[in-house]
């Protein structure tokens, strides 16, 4: 995967120095759609609700500072689609092989 460099995206430096921080989510877009890697981190699923949530916040405003959408615009349309997917009845969990070794090198 070659990542072009606007679509490039860098560990916050208060994320990197803190040794008790935990990745739980990777996204990519691939061949026309949503592709992660997650990590069921919390003990109450509810908080990876309220991750996704402040996510949603979050990203209507860089829709304002990198696109220039009115934030309040871009957010409100990040929650139609969201409410688009989980109103759906078609989509479906795709899971891919695991490799045994990922869990190695993240140990270490």
């Amino acid at each position: 995967m070659s990542q072009r460099e606007e679509f490039r995206i860098e560990t916050p430096e208060s994320v990197a120095a803190d040794p008790d921080a935990i990745e739980v989510t990777r996204m990519w877009w691939s061949k026309n759609e949503p592709v992660m890697s997650i990590m069921p981190a919390f003990n109450d699923p509810a908080k990876y609700g309220e991750m996704l949530a402040q996510a949603a916040r979050h990203m209507g405003h860089a829709y304002a500072v990198r696109k220039g959408v009115d934030e309040r615009t871009a957010y409100f349309r990040i929650l139609e689609g969201m409410n688009a997917v989980i109103k759906a009845d078609n989509v479906q969990t795709v899971t891919e092989p695991f490799k045994t070794n990922s869990l190695k090198e993240a140990s270490q």
